[in-house]
């Protein structure tokens, strides 16, 4: 480690520092840090450099006052963090040394720019902040008994992802919509089936959409177009590899509040289930349907999507072994004709790592918790503001 901030004398003594270090004389090291530190008092790497250098000597509680320097000057600092932990550690504190590797875990660059030794200790972090974490929520399940189990299926699932996020066993994943956030809607990763009274309606009849899909399907993909197609000088970031790409292909059936009459009259009995399930209406933007195919061996990256004012619907039609689909902390595998439905803001991928092609139907539904007065306001609101851009809005991913 070097001190990148450093300037002057204080520079050349840490250089000089470093050469005693690596020939093995730490006495002579210690002073020039030392030195340099009561000019540039400020620099963490000067701080760190100290500590490394105590440590090695034995003086853990030296070595701890200096990483506490530099936590002085640099709070967020992930070297720091680091070394605090090792060094209780060090001290047997294992405990206290987990609460302290979880933030500095959080805090972590790139590893492809940390040396070998730093990429050891980050690694050894992971394990005894993992550890901590099991065994605490360990102690907590202890602690509360069967008491854990009372209330309903969906209580049960919420006192355990508490415990998980307290534990630091998960990460908190929020709404994070692209466009419209509208409050006090819940994130709620996958929502209960019982709040979708007509979910088994639209399961009852997978077998008539799958015949329709596979009539389609004697043209090969020949009517999919990419689903992700953006036009060039756009920023696309984690779509790069599937812009204009067949390889997630979608059959649009309602585009942009539209009917996309050619696909529609070869799925005349998918429109019709459509038509029982309560979606949204806004001019230019929804309702949304497509049969969603994902080609062998891709990957859709971790995104979220536009509003949480709606929901998401999936009713997997094909899906071979080895498909899988994550929405914040839950993955769940796709079993053909069991629908779910989930927020499509909180971060959510999907993949396909078979040999044969995964085909679900998609579509959107209003999100149950807005008025029919809330729901009339918020298409107003949005069909305003793209008056107001003069745009017509892009796919919603």
């Amino acid at each position: 480690m070097t001190a990148e901030h450093s300037t002057g004398s204080a520079r050349e003594l840490n250089a000089a520092a470093m050469r005693a270090m690596a020939a093995g004389d730490f006495a002579t090291a210690r002073v020039m840090l030392r030195q340099a530190l009561a000019s540039n008092g400020n620099d963490v790497a000067l701080w760190l450099n100290l500590a490394g250098c105590l440590r090695v000597q034995g003086d853990i509680a030296g070595a701890m006052t200096a990483v506490e320097q530099a936590l002085r000057v640099s709070p967020r600092s992930f070297m720091a963090l680091l070394m605090k932990g090792s060094l209780l550690e060090r001290q047997g504190q294992v405990r206290q040394a987990a609460r302290i590797y979880r933030p500095a875990i959080g805090l972590t660059p790139p590893e492809s720019q940390l040396d070998a030794a730093t990429l050891q200790a980050l690694r050894h972090a992971r394990q005894v902040s993992d550890r901590y974490a099991d065994e605490l929520a360990e102690f907590i399940g202890h602690r509360i008994g069967p008491a854990r189990e009372k209330g309903s299926s969906a209580e049960a699932v919420r006192i355990n992802a508490f415990i998980d996020l307290a534990t630091g066993r998960k990460r908190n994943f929020r709404q994070e919509p692209t466009d419209f956030f509208y409050p006090g809607l819940p994130a709620l990763e996958f929502h209960e089936r019982e709040d979708f009274p007509w979910l088994r309606g639209l399961e009852a009849a997978t077998a008539a959409i799958r015949e329709e899909l596979l009539q389609v399907l004697r043209d090969d993909f020949r009517d999919f177009v990419p689903y992700v197609a953006y036009p060039d000088g756009v920023p696309i970031d984690q779509w790069a590899e599937l812009n204009h790409s067949r390889r997630w292909g979608a059959l649009h059936l309602l585009l942009y509040g539209e009917r996309v009459e050619q696909n529609c009259s070869r799925c005349p009995r998918t429109m019709e289930v459509l038509a029982q399930l309560p979606q949204p209406q806004v001019p230019q933007r929804s309702p949304a349907a497509m049969f969603s195919a994902l080609q062998p061996k891709t990957r859709i990256p971790p995104h979220t999507g536009v509003a949480n004012t709606r929901l998401v619907v999936h009713l997997p039609l094909i899906v071979p072994e080895g498909c899988g689909f994550r929405v914040g902390n839950q993955t769940r595998p796709w079993r053909e004709g069991q629908a779910w439905v989930f927020d499509d803001t909180i971060e959510h991928e999907a993949w396909n790592d078979s040999a044969e092609p995964r085909i679900i139907m998609i579509c959107d539904i209003w999100n149950p918790r807005l008025s029919p007065v809330e729901r009339e306001l918020i298409s107003s609101a949005i069909t305003a503001i793209d008056a107001f851009n003069d745009a017509s809005p892009t796919a919603d991913l």
